[in-house]
């Protein structure tokens, strides 16, 4: 083998790099050197169109016919209903099916419902009132618990697509539940590693984990009493964040009242740092990982809510997972360090308000 003379010593904000994501047991692939690329590919249209507070073509707005024929009740804040072009059924069907091999599959039952956040057309979470927040975390708690408490759900995936570039088809402020007799492929490995970690240390891997991220300050955005929001040192798109509980809570349940206003209001900071990122509606996926359903004691579990935004440089360009992503790891060019510099420096006040 022939001997490699370094001269260089190693910087991870200069040279290439990979960093383990301990939830997943993954690794992500960080090139900083990339950052400063040009850029001839794609770019997205930045459209900001000012919204009415109740529109009649809107099938969520309060009053009006969805598509099923259904007419929505004259509501004021939050609003649940079942999703009337659901992706699972709760019927039950004959499991007996010839499975096996290569060709494996199993039925799939479960609950698809929506989440009208607000009454009104016009508003995203960042420009609600943490009150109105704080509904829509109880709501989320009351959904999380009635679904929960069903023999056949084992799982309640709670999220939201936010914009048109994450495929939501409605600006009506609104997120999802999706509950399945399942554990979910993503829930169920970061389950597997949170527990692994839980019996070696007898300690939560994530309250350990925020421990030493807040011992380090550099990749905090925000901290309140009981939470914090922070770009984990192994996020994968440019500008993504987790809020994780202070103290291990496994679901959104166990929550105090004080608990809930500190939730509402770290949602509402984090989301109008997104917006005053580009002075746009930001968009991302966001979703809460939290202990299953299935009536199993689970210690490992830390409450935590994910943030994947797609935008990388401005508002009309997003980072695409291709190519090396799809066929190898997924890869960044921003450091974590450097987009919580930027998300950390930005107010909390939403450019509309200035």
């Amino acid at each position: 083998m022939n001997t490699v003379e370094m001269n260089t010593s190693f910087n991870q904000k200069q040279h290439p790099h990979r960093r383990y994501n301990p939830l997943l047991d993954e690794w992500i692939l960080v090139s900083p050197q990339r950052a400063n690329r040009p850029w001839q590919g794609q770019t997205e249209e930045k459209t900001e169109e000012s919204l009415p507070a109740h529109d009649e073509n809107c099938y969520l707005c309060p009053g009006n016919v969805r598509v099923n024929g259904e007419r929505n009740p004259e509501y004021k804040g939050v609003y649940v209903f079942n999703n009337d072009f659901g992706s699972l059924m709760k019927e039950e069907v004959d499991a007996s099916v010839e499975s096996s091999g290569f060709f494996t599959l199993q039925p799939e039952r479960g609950i698809n419902r929506v989440i009208c956040f607000s009454d009104n057309h016009s508003l995203t979470l960042p420009e609600m009132e943490p009150d109105a927040i704080k509904n829509v975390v109880e709501v989320w708690q009351r959904q999380y618990e009635e679904l929960g408490s069903l023999d056949y759900i084992n799982h309640v995936q709670i999220f939201e697509n936010k914009g048109q570039m994450m495929g939501c088809s409605n600006p009506h402020p609104h997120g999802q539940i999706w509950a399945q007799s399942s554990i979910p492929s993503i829930i169920s490995k970061t389950q597997e590693n949170l527990k692994k970690y839980f019996e070696k240390n007898g300690t939560s891997l994530l309250e350990d984990y925020v421990k030493k991220e807040l011992e380090a300050g550099e990749r905090i955005i925000l901290e309140n009493e009981d939470f914090v929001a922070v770009v984990p040192f192994w996020a994968v798109w440019p500008y993504e964040t987790m809020i994780v509980s202070k103290r291990k809570i496994e679901n959104i349940l166990h929550f105090s009242e004080a608990g809930k206003v500190s939730l509402a209001s770290m949602i509402k900071d984090l989301t109008t740092k997104y917006d005053n990122l580009f002075e746009i509606s930001f968009p991302y996926s966001a979703g809460i990982h939290q202990s299953p359903t299935d009536g199993k004691p689970h210690p490992e579990w830390h409450f935590h809510m994910h943030f994947y935004p797609p935008l990388l440089r401005n508002a009309e360009v997003k980072k695409f997972m291709v190519g090396y992503e799809m066929l190898a790891e997924p890869q960044r060019d921003i450091t974590p360090e450097q987009s919580a510099g930027v998300l950390k420096s930005l107010p909390v006040v939403h450019y509309k308000s200035k």
